[in-house]
């Protein structure tokens, strides 16, 4: 079976389980999930149930497909993303946005924890643009002309006018939302302390090993995009050691900050 045809016998699938017409899709990053729960007349998927979809493996990810509504919005959001590292081909990290795009989505607000080079711990950025050093592109292979050009740009693949106004709800719910480069890794290890001086020369603040290869994907389906990094520790050479428990551990002290700003930021776009 093709690409093409694996998304619509998804879209078809999730269409037959009442998914219909979705405005906005959320994927909620490590410890970062639990705003779906306070989605109303909300239909859950387990992603084991979903035909040709991927499984998510890490803790803080719950693995479910969660339809409804959000601050008036109707939303598909994703409990768990599938990483390149846990050895995933980027057919399959990506075929989330392929199928939020399939079933109708304008846009696309995408999570994740990072680690700081900018920003320290606690802080939640708004994603301006980001460099790609996984060492793939999601777009390899055949193109899908059904959903966008063979060589998309990715000038503006992090909307403008969508960080505008997540900067103007943010000021007005008084919650601090800084902007940075997002430099996407291939993980699972961490980087190390030379890898971060030079990612910091390259213009990066924040370091993580997800969402790029998602951005990119979104920007070739003609998606609009919002992403916002939660900052969780400062990335290797600024801290004594790294681990993933203090990466759920901080997301567990900023998410309700994290909540209140993309419902808010939903209700306004």
């Amino acid at each position: 079976m093709s690409l093409l045809e694996k998304i619509y016998e998804t879209r078809d699938f999730l269409k037959a389980k009442g998914v219909e017409q979705p405005e906005f899709g959320l994927i909620l990053g490590s410890g970062l999930g639990e705003l779906a729960e306070e989605i109303k007349n909300a239909t859950v998927l387990d992603y084991a149930d979903i035909p040709n979809w991927g499984r998510s493996t890490v803790s803080g990810h719950a693995g479910k497909l969660v339809y409804g509504d959000l601050a008036g919005r109707k939303v598909l959001a994703l409990q768990g993303r599938f990483h390149y590292y846990e050895g995933n081909p980027m057919e399959l990290v990506t075929f989330p946005v392929r199928i939020m795009k399939a079933l109708g989505c304008k846009g696309l607000i995408v999570t994740n924890a990072a680690g700081g080079i900018g920003f320290g711990p606690g802080t939640l950025m708004a994603i301006s643009d980001h460099i790609n050093l996984t060492g793939s592109n999601p777009l390899m292979g055949e193109n899908l002309d059904d959903f966008g050009p063979r060589f998309p740009d990715m000038s503006n693949a992090y909307t403008a006018d969508y960080r505008q106004k997540a900067q103007a709800v943010a000021e007005k719910i008084d919650v601090k939302l800084a902007e940075g480069v997002y430099i996407g890794v291939s993980g699972p290890s961490y980087e190390t302390p030379a890898e971060i001086r030079a990612f910091k020369t390259m213009g990066a603040d924040a370091v993580g090993m997800s969402t790029v290869a998602e951005v990119i994907t979104a920007a070739h389906s003609g998606l609009k995009v919002l992403g916002i990094s939660a900052i969780t520790n400062f990335a290797a050479g600024f801290q004594s050691e790294l681990n993933h428990e203090e990466v759920v551990a901080v997301t567990q002290q900023i998410k309700e900050d994290f909540k209140r700003l993309v419902k808010a930021v939903l209700a306004e776009l």
